[in-house]
């Protein structure tokens, strides 16, 4: 019986996380899979440490808890997740997929995210495409941040070979035996990890499919964390990837 992880990272999100929990665990997923969620908490403000504690005693079957004494980043805080992972993990058909906690994603996406990888070849994984059917939020703010997305995107794709749509889409499903291979690659502390994770399933050779996923974006005033300067760092990583040998 094969189970998912949901590594869930979380930073100050005392109002969603909650929430965020008990979609992730009201999912009902595809016959014969199970659930194991991995909360991360990246050094939290104390609400959202309380309600990290409260959540992992109500859901103690099936959530693990780690803490980062500070704040050091998403993408420390998933790869913290990701070791987890990898050493929990005891059957080669679990998988893992990104969760973020300020509920801009639906969890119920999860289903055809695990039938894109039961669906293509073992050394598979499956990304989240946010922008199908060219869907973006209304307003001069929707239209920039899904043509940022996109050239952030073109620009790993050229690096990397691969050809996605959404690069820097939360949702990312990869089999754990995939995430043995690629963990040792991945330092980036914050939102850089998301063109390294596609850079390390590139040199692995890996296929790495699309699938439709909802989108309910929330602005910088809603709490928001990425920002220009994670767009110059995702540059960077790209540029890095492209010329490493």
């Amino acid at each position: 019986m094969p189970t998912l992880f949901v590594v869930i990272p979380v930073f100050n999100e005392p109002e969603t996380l909650g929430d965020c929990v008990r979609k992730v665990v009201a999912v009902s997923l595809p016959v014969a899979w199970t659930m194991r969620i991995v909360l991360i908490n990246d050094g939290s403000d104390s609400a959202t440490r309380l309600a990290s504690e409260q959540l992992a005693a109500q859901f103690s079957n099936s959530m693990t808890l780690l803490h980062h004494q500070v704040n050091r980043g998403k993408g420390a805080a998933l790869q913290t997740g990701f070791a987890h992972v990898v050493t929990a993990s005891k059957n080669d058909l679990d998988a893992m997929i990104i969760q973020d906690a300020d509920l801009e994603y639906d969890p119920n996406d999860f289903v055809p995210l695990i039938h894109a990888l039961e669906s293509n070849a073992t050394n598979c994984s499956a990304f989240g495409n946010r922008w199908h059917n060219g869907s973006v939020q209304p307003g001069a703010q929707g239209w920039l941040h899904m043509r940022a997305n996109r050239l952030l995107t073109t620009l790993s794709n050229l690096a990397t070979g691969l050809r996605v749509t959404d690069m820097e889409c939360c949702y990312k499903i990869i089999p754990v035996e995939v995430l043995r291979k690629i963990l040792p690659m991945l330092t980036e502390n914050r939102f850089g990890i998301e063109p390294q994770i596609a850079a390390a399933l590139s040199r692995t050779g890996v296929l790495v499919v699309e699938v439709p996923v909802s989108y309910s974006p929330r602005s910088i005033k809603d709490g928001k964390k990425i920002g220009p300067i994670d767009g110059v760092r995702a540059l960077w990583v790209i540029f890095r990837s492209k010329f490493r040998a």
